[in-house]
């Protein structure tokens, strides 16, 4: 799958986020958030949002509740929950963030500090080409683990065939799932209880694994460990 936005940086007046990898199920973006500026308040009809900090310390708000948050952490955001991310840490934040499905169009802002609320996503005239210091995630189950470094912090991508494989992940890791899964067979049929998007504890994750049968072929995580982001 090829996207428009595959070999641009989107230039946002909070700082900038460019595409990482993509399928037909998900779109992953790194975000870099300028200390003391934020996204706008904004919900995804239609999509369901996982953010992982990497980096950094980031105040995360809703129409009536507000959380802060420091690398490495988690946040689901169901679709339709209007929500918004500030960066409160010197050098800024740095998030990665997975949607499903992969529409960048699905997009609505109650408020934003830079008169956009009435404006959809970015247009041409806000990208810039990438270059080699952007980086893109390939996945090849034959290549092994990939690691990649943004700014001081580091996740792991690899591609796992056997449900025996997430056992093997630290407790106090997180866990975001790119592609495939795990699941059961319920009356003959396969079900998957976590699906591409999905983001966890690797403790909770492993509750869950106790549980099934079978992960999905080629599933895909990324990784992130508490040592590894500053």
């Amino acid at each position: 799958m090829h996207s428009s936005h595959r070999d641009i940086v989107v230039q946002k007046p909070w700082g900038y986020e460019y595409l990482v990898y993509e399928s037909k199920d998900v779109a992953l973006w790194l975000l870099h958030i300028e200390k003391g500026k934020g996204t706008s308040l904004h919900c995804h009809p239609l999509k369901t949002t996982g953010l992982l900090l990497l980096e950094g310390e980031a105040e995360i708000s809703f129409i009536a509740d507000r959380k802060v948050i420091s690398a490495p952490s988690k946040q689901m955001i169901r679709r339709g929950l209007f929500h918004s991310t500030t960066a409160l840490s010197e050098g800024g934040a740095y998030l990665l963030e997975i949607e499903t499905p992969n529409d960048k169009e699905d997009l609505v802002r109650l408020t934003d500090n830079y008169g956009r609320s009435h404006d959809g996503y970015e247009k041409k005239n806000q990208w810039s080409p990438r270059d080699n210091s952007h980086i893109w995630v390939e996945v090849d189950p034959a290549s092994g683990p990939q690691t990649f470094t943004v700014s001081n912090s580091t996740f792991e991508v690899f591609v796992i065939q056997d449900l025996a494989e997430v056992f093997h992940i630290p407790d106090d890791e997180i866990i975001m799932f790119l592609h495939g899964g795990i699941g059961k067979s319920i009356n003959g049929r396969q079900h998957l209880a976590t699906v591409p998007g999905d983001i966890g504890l690797a403790s909770i994750v492993k509750t869950v694994a106790r549980e099934m049968e079978y992960c999905a072929p080629h599933t895909t995580i990324l990784k992130v460990s508490p040592n590894e982001s500053i």
